[in-house]
């Protein structure tokens, strides 16, 4: 029950949002809203296709998560130059994400933990090698080898937490909309700090808009929310709540400024444009990428 409770109450949030821009759009017609109400409608399918995942069994939740990571790492080869010769090594890229997957669906933590990081990470290059292609390959090895680490490997620790051993059924369920509400929370915190008190640049050639009002402001507001919800939603007391918080504010700030370094040196402002309103999955899924895997870490060595 506390599962569709919590989903129910961040309806009623987009419910209100909505009735809000509604008023916007209304009351202020001269001014165009559109972006806006496209980023609230994308909101709607997002969050209900999340809860679907979040509601369903483990293996169809599995096989969403494992379909966000074909997306995003599409989207991320489709930005990054490649040559003719990759093609095989691309292949074999996409076959990676149902076996690392299906590790997690059999709850194979040893062999999840170094199936990318170790083995793909070997066997990639080495592929390359056979087409004989040399020119530019030590970058076209490390697209690789980042494109396949987030947007598969570290992004899949969401899902991970899905099938943690517990009590309830519905406590995976939990840690994620935890982990995945508090990335998005300190996005949307560090954004409206930055833009009210922010005058420090943080990262001026890369993210101008971070400032260090945003980050210590996106941070401080993501600790509290986390130390009030934290023992309510999970496992995690009050104190241990408050260490999440902190983690999740810092590494999604990282997600986000490395993410947009990636798409400075790209030459792109977003990374695709599958989502309206608010660019490529990438540019959603930026901060989570850098949150989940320390996130997930976290709660397994001190929990499990």
């Amino acid at each position: 029950m506390l599962l569709e409770k919590s989903l129910a109450a961040i309806f009623v949030l987009l419910l209100a949002a909505t009735l809000v821009n509604g008023l916007l759009v209304l009351l202020r017609p001269g001014k165009n809203w559109r972006e806006l109400t496209l980023r609230i409608r994308t909101w709607w399918l997002i969050i209900i296709l999340f809860s679907l995942a979040l509601l369903s069994p483990h293996w169809l939740a599995l096989t969403f998560f494992a379909l966000v990571s074909f997306v995003a790492l599409k989207e991320f080869l489709t930005l990054a130059p490649l040559r003719q010769s990759d093609r095989m090594p691309l292949l074999w890229m996409f076959i990676a994400i149902p076996i690392n997957y299906w590790l997690i669906g059999i709850g194979w933590y040893g062999m999840f933990t170094i199936f990318i990081p170790v083995y793909v990470f070997l066997f990639l290059p080495t592929r390359m090698v056979i087409a004989g292609d040399t020119h530019s390959f030590l970058r076209t090895a490390s697209q690789l080898h980042w494109g396949l680490m987030t947007t598969v490997f570290a992004f899949s620790h969401v899902a991970f937490l899905l099938i943690l051993p517990s009590e309830s059924q519905s406590t995976g369920a939990l840690l994620v909309l935890f982990l995945v509400g508090l990335t998005e929370l300190n996005d949307i915190a560090q954004y409206l700090w930055g833009k009210s008190l922010g005058h420090i640049k943080v990262t001026p050639k890369v993210s101008p808009n971070k400032t260090l009002a945003g980050l210590l402001g996106g941070v401080a507001t993501t600790a509290v929310v986390a130390t009030i919800l934290g023992p309510i939603l999970t496992p995690l007391s009050s104190p241990m709540a408050l260490a999440a918080g902190t983690i999740i504010g810092i590494t999604g700030f990282c997600g986000d400024v490395v993410m947009s370094a990636i798409k400075r040196d790209i030459g792109v402002k977003d990374s695709g444009t599958l989502l309206p309103g608010h660019g490529g999955i990438l540019d959603r899924l930026d901060s989570l990428l850098f949150t989940a895997p320390v996130f997930f870490h976290f709660i397994r060595y001190f929990y499990y």
